[in-house]
């Protein structure tokens, strides 16, 4: 009786749609039941729970967003996380979160804290690169995990870090080794940049787990971190945090490797946070920024943020205009 009753009730959710239990079917064809659909009613988009460090991925007709997870208690002014989230939308407007792909405790070298991190397609393959509290040599780390779909579940894909905090000297401190993004270019070649007061790249190998290179420095004025890198009409865009409380800047160059032309401003400071990160993607003809504010607690944003999108225009000489910061956030994708 139970048995039928409980096939009775998964049928009604399928047809009916309306429950928040939904039953999405992933790259693998696994079924997945807990995942919840909501709808973005501005910016925030997300209101449910407290997510940072937004990082997207356009892969066939979704874009899927990947986020930290702030949950600092009230009374601590400081940034508690211990996983990271994903959700998706075929429109921008209607989301689909899913089950966490992806847990600090999911890497055995590393202690906790879920900071900023990038995931990128190669190969069938999706590659999640996050910076990480090591378990073993002080200070930051980034680590690497992959999955065979978008969603996960995510694991490590060394054993190790990528990026330890050895591996650069420019910077005296202990946290210069955050914020990854990662970026394949025209032909095939990847790369990782990373940093905090200084930044950083890489090639990365085929196999998307090793360097391919040295560590070689970037020049940017007031650099903080957060950099970011997209490719658009033959111009490489390096978009970053600078100062703090942080904006964000951003220099164009025709060369991945430099030298790059700092062009300004793009982003001021994002309401009742000390921090931002953005994410600049193309989807279904738009061009979007994405980036997250402190708007859901007014006496304690720097430690729960929230993500927000706005759209992204460029000047006809390939400059990217201020971001317009709205409550309204963005209309349906069509």
């Amino acid at each position: 009786m139970m048995k039928h009753l409980y096939l009775s009730v998964v049928k009604t959710a399928i047809l009916v749609g309306t429950s928040s239990l939904t039953f999405a079917q992933s790259a693998n064809n696994v079924f997945r039941t807990n995942d919840t659909t909501f709808q973005a009613k501005g910016n925030p988009i997300i209101t449910h729970k407290y997510t940072a460090d937004p990082a997207a991925l356009v892969y066939k007709d979704k874009l899927y967003l990947y986020t930290g997870h702030d949950v600092a208690p009230k009374d601590r002014a400081t940034y508690v996380m211990h996983d990271w989230a994903v959700f998706s939308t075929s429109d921008m407007v209607n989301w689909t979160e899913h089950a966490v792909p992806l847990k600090t405790t999911d890497f055995a070298w590393a202690k906790g804290d879920a900071w900023a991190g990038q995931v990128i397609e190669r190969g069938g393959k999706f590659y999640w690169y996050v910076a990480i509290t090591h378990g073993t040599i002080h200070g930051k780390a980034i680590g690497v995990a992959v999955a065979d779909n978008p969603l996960g579940p995510f694991k490590d894909a060394r054993g190790s870090a990528i990026i330890t905090n050895d591996m650069t000297t420019e910077a005296k401190i202990s946290w210069d080794d955050i914020d990854p993004t990662v970026f394949i270019d025209d032909d095939g070649q990847a790369y990782l940049m990373w940093g905090n007061t200084t930044c950083h790249y890489a090639k990365l190998k085929a196999n998307m787990t090793e360097l391919d290179g040295p560590i070689i420095k970037v020049d940017l004025p007031k650099f903080t971190e957060a950099p970011w890198l997209h490719k658009r009409k033959g111009w490489y865009y390096l978009s970053y945090a600078t100062e703090f409380p942080e904006k964000i800047a951003y220099a164009m160059s025709k060369s991945i490797k430099g030298p790059w032309q700092c062009k300004g401003i793009i982003n001021e400071i994002a309401g009742n946070s000390n921090t931002n990160h953005q994410a600049i993607i193309t989807f279904k003809g738009k061009d979007y920024f994405i980036y997250h504010n402190g708007a859901l607690t007014p006496d304690h944003g720097s430690f729960h943020r929230s993500v927000c999108i706005d759209y992204l225009y460029y000047n006809p000489d390939g400059t990217i205009k201020r971001v317009v910061m709205t409550s309204e956030g963005v209309k349906p994708a069509k």
